[in-house]
């Protein structure tokens, strides 16, 4: 049980802890991930064994799990869908680092800066046809029509995103539309599949959505966050990336709608798509005299708090308890 272990340790667990009753069930994923990139093209389980290698918290696949276990289901077919969602997932980040130009991802060299555009985009087709190869394999419409749904909805927020890509002037739905699009209905699709892997009333299954969609728009503005508070060495990634890119993030949109030296300083750096040091440190300061990031992280709490309503659906249990703690885990997070 998380809940004995967790009170004699610190008030917000960490990732393993939480993990801990699926742990074997997440190296099996991680095992068919391997072994569904074996390929006579010596170059697919070269990548393959690169990004697994490269680490990754496995959130989503875990998600999956353990809403499965949630709703009483106990069988090999959650490890299948959630090794399709980890596919669905990585697909999404090799195609995202090209079209964002990211050098890094995880603190090493993204797929594209080591094997080229032309390649990795082609690898994440490969990862998007794979998933829905495994989701197949199953035989189960319902979650086959899911998975299509939600990987449909990833790319129309990719095209969203680019076609409001340098739009200072987003409005805060029109951001949280992205949000949802890009990263929330993901985690919302993970938590559902779980959901109908189980014996679960159609209430509990739009209640374990709600979850996985809150549990999305918190770990996305968590996200976006650490791009003015995270340390570079933790993130792996060089920070103010999202702002010198023309992505406005909820931090940025709240300091806009002040107006004045802030505004004026965020148009200079989209415009120019760069910033100096002493005009990053200017920002940071903005920022927190504006409260902007602390309205940034009360929304993200706001949906965590969502997150937790919609498990009361399910009586109390160990796998609702390890539900539970994960939204904590996404508010503490620094990477």
């Amino acid at each position: 049980m998380i809940k004995s272990n967790l009170n004699h340790v610190e008030k917000t667990p960490v990732l393993s802890q939480i993990f801990e009753p699926i742990r074997a069930d997440l190296e099996l994923v991680d095992r068919e991930f391997g072994r569904q990139v074996e390929s006579q093209v010596e170059l697919i389980p070269t990548i393959g064994r690169y990004i697994q290698s490269s680490g990754g918290k496995r959130v989503r696949p875990a998600v999956l799990l353990m809403a499965s276990r949630l709703g009483g289901y106990t069988g090999d077919r959650a490890v299948v869908f959630a090794a399709a969602i980890e596919f669905i997932h990585t697909a999404t980040l090799v195609h995202d680092d090209i079209i964002d130009e990211s050098e890094l991802r995880r603190g090493r060299d993204a797929v594209h800066t080591k094997w080229g555009n032309h390649i990795t985009v082609l690898f994440g087709d490969f990862l998007y046809l794979k998933s829905m190869s495994l989701a197949l394999s199953q035989d189960r419409l319902e979650i086959i029509r899911q998975l299509c749904e939600v990987t449909l909805r990833i790319v129309e927020g990719e095209i969203y995103q680019l076609t409001k890509n340098g739009v200072v002037d987003l409005t805060e739905e029109e951001h949280f539309d992205i949000v949802r699009r890009k990263t929330a209905y993901l985690f919302a699709g993970c938590s559902r599949i779980g959901g109908l892997l189980g014996v679960t009333t159609r209430e509990q299954q739009d209640a374990l959505w709600d979850y996985g969609l809150n549990i999305g728009m918190a770990f996305q503005i968590v996200d976006d966050l650490l791009d003015f508070t995270g340390d570079e060495v933790v993130l792996g990634k060089p920070v103010g990336g999202d702002l010198r890119e023309g992505k406005m993030t909820l931090p940025v949109i709240h300091l806009l709608q002040r107006g004045g030296e802030g505004a004026a300083l965020i148009r200079r750096i989209v415009e120019a798509r760069a910033a100096t040091l002493d005009e990053w440190r200017e920002l940071r300061t903005l920022l927190t005299q504006a409260r902007s990031i602390d309205y940034a992280h009360r929304a993200a709490v706001d949906f965590v708090e969502r997150a937790k309503k919609a498990l009361y659906a399910f009586p109390a249990s160990d796998a609702r308890d390890a539900l539970m703690f994960l939204p904590d885990y996404v508010i503490s997070r620094d990477r």
